[in-house]
């Protein structure tokens, strides 16, 4: 059994809760979404998320997900994007080491350099950290801590702001707050890259069909 829920274990699941919110908002928005949104909004305090997830309500749709973050769209959701110098392979490699090693399964299908997948790797770790500490466990309890900041560090800051930058001109106000949480939650790169030209706003087909998971 758990020790008692002390007011540092929940302000870590608050946390998780945050992270795995933030997470959902960049994937693509099927059918059971905006379910998911307004559980995870109902639990949260973080204001900007609490209004992405209401903005999301009425602006979310799969055809503008698939023109902003498919293929030659003009907000690349993948990290290897955003490495000018890192082979695919190794960032791949690692990624999946990562992931195994904290036993974290993605609940969506896009590839595990997608920012959603790695904002939901967080989202695990901070969920694994309050955990531990429940059972009185510091010793895991700080390695998933640590797991967290380094991964931050070393992968969500990268993308974090030339994504934010990118989708801070897209019209689409959800995107422009999950956007803003994700830097100020992954801090700037040192040296940040770039961002990728814009080629907002966008126009989709009214009459297209797209699905989850097809990119």
């Amino acid at each position: 059994m758990p020790d008692q829920i002390t007011p540092e274990i929940e302000a870590l699941l608050r946390d998780a809760a945050e992270w795995r919110l933030l997470g959902l908002l960049f994937e693509c928005p099927s059918d059971a979404w905006q379910s998911q949104l307004a559980a995870l909004a109902a639990e949260v305090h973080d204001p900007d998320l609490r209004a992405a997830a209401a903005e999301a309500k009425p602006e979310a749709e799969e055809g503008m997900y698939h023109s902003i973050f498919g293929p030659g769209g003009p907000a690349p959701p993948r990290q290897a994007t955003y490495h000018e110098s890192m082979e695919l392979g190794y960032l791949m490699s690692s990624l999946h080491t990562s992931y195994h090693a904290f036993g974290y399964a993605p609940a969506t299908p896009e590839p595990v350099d997608h920012v959603a997948v790695e904002i939901g790797f967080v989202a695990w770790l901070k969920f694994k950290e309050a955990f531990a500490r429940s059972f009185g466990d510091l010793e895991k309890a700080e390695l998933a801590r640590d797991a967290a900041a380094r991964f931050i560090a070393d992968y969500l800051s990268t993308m974090a702001e030339p994504l934010a930058n990118i989708l801070s001109h897209s019209g689409i106000e959800y995107l422009v707050l999950a956007g803003k949480v994700l830097r100020q939650r992954s801090g700037p790169k040192k040296q940040p890259l770039k961002a990728h030209a814009s080629h907002f706003p966008i126009f989709g087909d009214a009459e297209a069909s797209f699905e989850c998971g097809t990119l």
